[in-house]
């Protein structure tokens, strides 16, 4: 049997806020509950959409509501080499294309399905996105929540872009090639990236790399029942009085924690939930909330 290892991997896109940490508490419960690692990675693939400081923020964030990780923290800006080293491998097997269709031209197609239009151009071209070549086979997995999964990724997003053509690598990518280097057994993260998995798999079996686990929560949503996130102005984590955050989102996960842990500090809170931590009761319904801190 392998050793679980989890982790919990932001974007410093801007600090966590109330459907982060519901995904930080749920991964963190998760791997120590079952005697395992939790590793923190901040993936920093996007320099555009990064918030300066925000890589920072999000670890103190975290210190604040208890959360303990193990090793150093991993940063994808460091990782280029890795992901060369993949492109590389899947160049060798032929799964790559150059593609320089824009994104006007993709807009007139009349399915969002890549249809493979520059297929045939396996070899490196200036100003290109390079492609993953995408067999019509069906990838199945089961979600620890959402039950059985299955996609044809040919037929729902076709040949996925793996580097952008402005020289940035895909989070497809990044994500597969670090799961895998860290040994990752468990990915738990929100409902919205349920719909990336079966292309993660994807990318796992061509690179010859292990599938984790996965289990997609429900999702935090504001008073409009649109998702909680940076896109949203979701109000930053607090720093400072975060036991009745921390409390809220158990309940939240469903987990029932007592009253008198209101009284205690958040790494309390948390080694309580850790130690009661019961899977089978989190929903999959959306949360809804309201940012009252």
């Amino acid at each position: 049997m392998r050793a679980t290892i989890g982790r919990f991997a932001p974007s410093p896109t801007g600090p966590l806020h109330a459907g982060s940490l519901l995904a930080a508490v749920a991964s963190y419960c998760e791997a120590r509950a079952a005697g395992g690692q939790w590793l923190v990675r901040i993936e920093d693939l996007d320099p555009p959409r990064e918030v300066p400081g925000a890589s920072s923020l999000i670890l103190h964030q975290l210190e604040a509501f208890g959360f303990e990780w193990d090793g150093e923290v991993r940063y994808q800006s460091r990782r280029h080499e890795a992901y060369e080293a993949a492109l590389s491998a899947l160049q060798k097997q032929g799964l790559l294309f150059w593609c320089r269709c824009s994104r006007t031209d993709l807009a007139r197609l009349p399915s969002p399905a890549y249809p493979g239009t520059c297929r045939e151009f396996t070899l490196p071209r200036p100003d290109a996105a390079i492609r993953l070549r995408v067999s019509d086979s069906i990838r199945c997995f089961t979600d620890a929540l959402f039950g059985s999964q299955q996609e044809s990724v040919r037929n729902t997003v076709g040949d996925f872009v793996l580097k952008r053509r402005d020289g940035l690598y895909a989070y497809q990518l990044a994500v597969v090639v670090d799961d895998a280097d860290q040994g990752i057994t468990q990915v738990v993260r929100g409902s919205d990236l349920l719909d990336n998995t079966a292309r993660q798999i994807v990318l796992q079996q061509m690179l010859g790399v292990p599938t984790p686990d996965y289990m997609h929560l429900p999702l935090i949503v504001n008073t409009d029942g649109n998702k909680l996130s940076k896109q949203t102005f979701a109000k930053a984590l607090p720093l400072t009085g975060c036991t009745t955050l921390l409390l809220q989102t158990l309940h939240h996960l469903r987990q029932k924690p007592p009253a008198r842990l209101q009284a205690e500090q958040p790494s309390t809170v948390l080694a309580w939930a850790v130690a009661n931590w019961q899977r089978h009761r989190i929903g999959t319904d959306p949360i809804p909330f309201s940012e009252g801190y």
